[in-house]
Parts: structure tokens; sequence; C-alpha cells
């Protein structure tokens, strides 16, 4: 033991790279307990309120314990204390190129702090983009906003492309959504069984609920209406409600089968058009 103390006594740059490994360890480890215990509690904040502010916040937590991490290390060695104070504390041409070099970072995390702040959607809303990116927002980073899309591909997108985007918000400070719906039925059909098969279908749907305001401050289905006189039918309509979160396209997939089945069970003709062609021949 004593040669060996002897020998990193004799070779202080050996002794210099073994301290920085080990401050190097113990800044993994503290640095792991750290973020698991944020992830616990933030865990724990999350649990029942997907806020948009708390996701950011996380992110920005978890971002300023690794750098204070990386820097007691720059700044803890022999070996690296002076590039550690060159690389933190700046020169002006350091900083010149760092600071271009980090501007999409930067940029990003400004917007991201923007929209924070502006909260235009939270998680688990589902939004669109004047881009046509549709989908329920998944989360936030000090980077970038993931949103998961009907066929669950999961969208990145940075912050300040976002930020400088048209949002579509389908869940905004709203309970309920809706979406209008029309039903051709051919002309001599019994209006009142119709609109009782159409409002029996959208009720058993899982999607559909009790959205429409009552004068009692109640809630009840959307009714059905006779609304036209198409040209070869007899037009049906009606609003169904659904929770924000569901995807449109699931309600209208679902409403449509649901009433076409109905209908047919009982025997309501779906009119569509066609064309007769009459030919004549001339006799020579």
């Amino acid at each position: 033991m004593n040669r060996i103390m002897e020998f990193l006594n004799d070779n202080p740059m050996i002794m210099n790279v073994l301290n920085l490994l080990f401050l190097i360890v113990v800044a993994i480890v503290v640095v792991m307990v750290l973020l698991k215990l944020e992830k616990k509690l933030g865990r724990k904040l999350l649990a029942n309120k997907n806020d948009i502010n708390l996701r950011f916040v996380e992110s920005a937590i978890r971002a300023v314990i690794i750098f204070v991490a990386v820097q007691w290390v720059m700044m803890s060695s022999p070996i690296t204390e002076s590039f550690g104070k060159v690389l933190f504390q700046g020169t002006t041409i350091i900083g010149a190129i760092a600071g271009f070099a980090a501007q999409p970072v930067v940029a990003d995390m400004i917007c991201g702090l923007m929209i924070s702040a502006a909260k235009p959607f939270d998680i688990g809303d589902r939004i669109e983009l004047d881009n046509g990116t549709a989908g329920i927002v998944k989360d936030i980073t000090l980077r970038h906003v993931v949103i998961q899309t009907i066929d669950t591909v999961r969208v990145v997108i940075p912050n300040s492309k976002l930020n400088a985007m048209l949002v579509t918000n389908m869940s905004f400070q709203t309970t309920t959504r809706s979406v209008h719906f029309r039903f051709n039925v051919a002309y001599g059909t019994d209006v009142e069984r119709v609109m009782s098969v159409i409002r029996k279908a959208v009720e058993s749907s899982p999607y559909s609920i009790a959205g429409k305001p009552t004068k009692n401050g109640g809630y009840e289905y959307g009714p059905v209406y006779f609304i036209n006189y198409a040209d070869s039918s007899l037009v049906m309509a009606t609003t169904v409600y659904f929770e924000p979160k569901t995807p449109s396209e699931v309600v209208k997939s679902d409403i449509n089968t649901r009433v076409n089945v109905a209908l047919k069970q009982a025997g309501i003709e779906i009119p569509y058009n066609y064309v007769n062609v009459v030919m004549h021949s001339e006799d020579k």
C-alpha cells in the first residue's frame, strides 16, 4: 500500500487521472440518484394532472442537474480545471462561437417557455397544426413537443417551429366535442321511425355522450332532425357529442357503421343514384 502511495506521489499525472475518474463516478451516481428522485416526484405531481407547465419544469430540472454535475467535475479536477474555466466562464471568442452554435437550442428553450406560459394546449389535448399534423399531445421538453398521430406514430416537433404554427385545439377549455352527421333514406320512409332508429344507434355507441345542454341545466343526446328533400332521398341529420380526447375519425367510423347496420336491420332503404340508359334501334 505504501509503495502504491509512493508511486502515485511520484507520478502526479496518474494521481490526477484517477482523481478525475473518481469525480466522474461520483457525479454519475449523484446525478442518477437526483434524476430518480425527480422522476418519482414528477410522477406524483403528474399522476392526475396533465399540466404542460409541470412537464416543462421537469425537463428543465433534469437539464440543470446534468449541467451542474458536469461543471462540478470540470472545476474540481486539476486536469480539467483550466479548461472548465474557459468553458464555463468563457472568453469573447468561445462565447461567440458557443452562442452561434447554440442558437437553435436557445430558440427552442425560449419558445418552450413561451408555450408553457401561454398554454395553448395541455398534455392529452387533441390538436391539429397548420401543416396537417394532427394527434394527441404526449409530452413537452426543453427542445420539442411530442404528438401521437391517429396511427400511433409519434411526431417530434421543435418548440421554435411549433410556436410559429397555427394550432387548432379540439380540447381547449371544453369538456365535449361534437361532429355533425347526415343520413339519406328513401322517399316514402316513415320519418318518425327513421329518427328513432338513428337515435338509438347513436346512443348505443360507446363514444357518444349526452352533451347537448338542456334548459334545466342537464345534458342530453343531440336530437335527430328531418332537414331536407334531396333529389332522390330524405335527409336526416344529428349532432353527436363525444369526449375531447377521442379521435373524431373513430367516432365517425363507429356512428356511420352503427347507423348503417341499424337502417338495414329495420328494412329502411338507403338510396343511391343510378342511371337508366334507353337505347333506340332504327330500322333500315
